[in-house]
């Protein structure tokens, strides 16, 4: 999954991801979704300014946002309850990781795997970026 700059002409980003988190879920619309968990993956990759400053060095942490805490921000949500959408899920994780003003985009992909016998997924992508 990559994340472009909004702009060719913006600062280059730097973009961290969280691939193929597999998690059990409340999810669904249908009754026999109800009051049983469901695996869901989760993608999310997310592009904070590269280098805006003249003495940020390789190694500043300011330079980047945790994985841990976005790993940690996607179970509490998933923890909260039933969700019906898959696309209400990639909705809060966006928003989550946006509440660090660091972070320019970011990119969520939800998939539910076990739906259809001959397909791989199915499941929705999203792209926001930071108001303003």
């Amino acid at each position: 999954m990559t994340i472009f700059a909004p702009w060719p002409s913006d600062p280059p980003l730097r973009h961290l991801f969280l691939r193929d988190m597999i998690v059990d879920a409340h999810i669904g619309v249908f009754p026999h979704e109800q009051g049983v968990t469901q695996r869901v993956r989760v993608n999310v990759s997310y592009g904070v300014r590269d280098g805006e400053g003249p003495d940020e060095g390789p190694d500043d942490l300011s330079r980047t946002v945790s994985y841990e805490h976005v790993v940690m921000m996607v179970r509490r949500i998933i923890a909260e309850g039933h969700i019906r959408l898959v696309e209400t899920l990639a909705e809060r994780i966006a928003a989550g990781v946006l509440r660090d003003r660091r972070v320019v985009v970011v990119r969520v992909k939800i998939e539910k795997p076990d739906i259809f016998q001959e397909l791989d997924s199915v499941g929705v992508e999203i792209e926001r970026f930071q108001p303003g």
